[in-house]
């Protein structure tokens, strides 16, 4: 694709950026038909090579409007057009660069504003969420349906978390909804990394990743929410852990990604690259213990294990180019994994997705719980918890992460 960047951003680092990203572009059109929102609503510019040429025309200097926003806003960020794109385009980064630009120039109505701004006081801060969360479901019977559904009825317990008792050590990322959501989840990780031979820790102060903020188009909030956590990982990185462990695959498709958001930061361009690269999600970590895994399964085997639905979040397959992983570690462990129709396609939750596009989620809702239900499984099984929260408010089906399933499995 041939470009002509206008003057303001043609020698930044951005237009750079996104001008190497719009060249590789071919115009050919593979990446509408994976693209989800491109499915439901049939309109080229809510496809990615539509989005691609409403950014361009933003880069070469023609006017922002509203809908060139609305069409943006729309995108889920599942990057399932990039695994479709033979010529590598890196749209995640391209339209991280559109949006910011779209939210320079269009300003938003009040409600939106408002909204946006709720959420990025309220998610990224896990003391705040999880107050917030006790007090909607004391107050949930009086809640109207929609809010009902967004607020657990109860939240699963944690259990206990092993002593580190291992030479070998790994950092885990609390997150900043999980712990009030699903805190199950990351002692489960600790109890099965345990029997693996590895001592799972967590950093104190380690907050949110960043992510929220950066796709709610805060980004220089979401970046230093980044700075901030790496800050507070970084004198158990310097002491040597081995790797850092990712239960949630979105705040892992970001951490992946420090290295390029930061690389322009001069104080922590390296430290960035270093954190992107110790980065690890659960499954790549299990995975390469799969002998030992055996050896701890092999007396289970025998026994019954239900039969699995797994949702495999985009952050994972997608956003981190991870398929096929948890799939082997689930069947070794003996239990059945059901069929799911087209499992390249997105949920609808997309991190902050479902409540600020709440129509187009719900219809990825109900078409990705029809094919989860389609194999007829006795519960779903995700990698990350916004798929998780979204889903669960759709099935009566038991909704959990794969490592609980897979711990219970080990314990039993």
């Amino acid at each position: 694709m041939q470009t002509e960047l206008a003057d303001f951003i043609k020698h930044t680092p951005e237009g750079r950026e996104a001008d190497a990203i719009l060249r590789k572009c071919v115009h050919c059109g593979f990446c509408t038909a994976t693209c989800p929102t491109y499915q439901l609503l049939g309109d080229e510019l809510d496809g990615p090579r539509g989005r691609i040429y409403l950014i361009k025309g933003m880069l070469e200097g023609a006017a922002v409007t509203a809908k060139t926003q609305l069409h943006l806003d729309r995108c889920l960020t599942c990057r399932s057009c990039e695994t479709t794109c033979p010529s590598g385009v890196q749209y995640g980064h391209l339209v991280d660069i559109g949006r910011r630009l779209a939210e320079e120039r269009v300003p938003r109505p009040l409600t939106a504003r408002l909204l946006r701004r709720l959420l990025s006081a309220v998610l990224p801060r896990s003391w705040l969420f999880g107050a917030l969360l006790q007090v909607g479901r004391w107050m949930r019977p009086l809640l109207p349906f929609a809010l009902q559904a967004k607020v657990p009825a109860k939240v699963p317990a944690a259990g206990a978390w092993p002593a580190p008792r291992h030479a070998r050590r790994m950092l885990a990322l609390a997150g900043c909804v999980q712990p009030a959501l699903s805190p199950d989840i990351n002692t489960a990780a600790a109890r099965v990394l345990d029997r693996l031979g590895i001592s799972l820790i967590e950093a104190p102060q380690a907050g949110c990743c960043g992510a929220v903020r950066f796709h709610l188009n805060a980004q220089e909030d979401g970046l230093n929410d980044m700075r901030a956590l790496i800050d507070a990982w970084w004198p158990l990185v310097d002491a040597g852990v081995e790797a850092i462990v990712m239960t949630a695959s979105g705040c892992g498709t970001t951490v992946k990604e420090y290295g390029h958001l930061l690389a322009h930061d001069l104080a922590y361009a390296e430290k960035a690259q270093r954190i992107s690269a110790l980065t690890r999600d659960l499954s790549e970590v299990i995975a390469a213990e799969a002998a030992r895994l055996e050896t701890l399964l092999a007396a289970r085997k025998a026994s019954a294990a239900p039969k699995l639905a797994l949702q495999l979040p985009c952050s994972l397959q997608h956003g981190q180019q991870i398929k096929g992983v948890i799939e082997r570690i689930l069947l070794a462990a003996g239990f059945e994994l059901t069929p799911v129709a087209d499992s390249h396609l997105c949920c609808g939750s997309a991190g902050t997705y479902s409540i600020l596009q709440p129509q187009l989620a719900e219809k990825l809702k109900v078409n990705k719980l029809a094919a989860l239900h389609a194999g007829s499984p006795q519960a779903i099984v995700s990698a990350n918890l916004g798929c998780m929260s979204h889903l669960q408010s759709g099935t009566a089906l038991p909704l959990e992460h794969w490592i609980v399933a897979l711990e219970r499995r080990l314990a039993a």
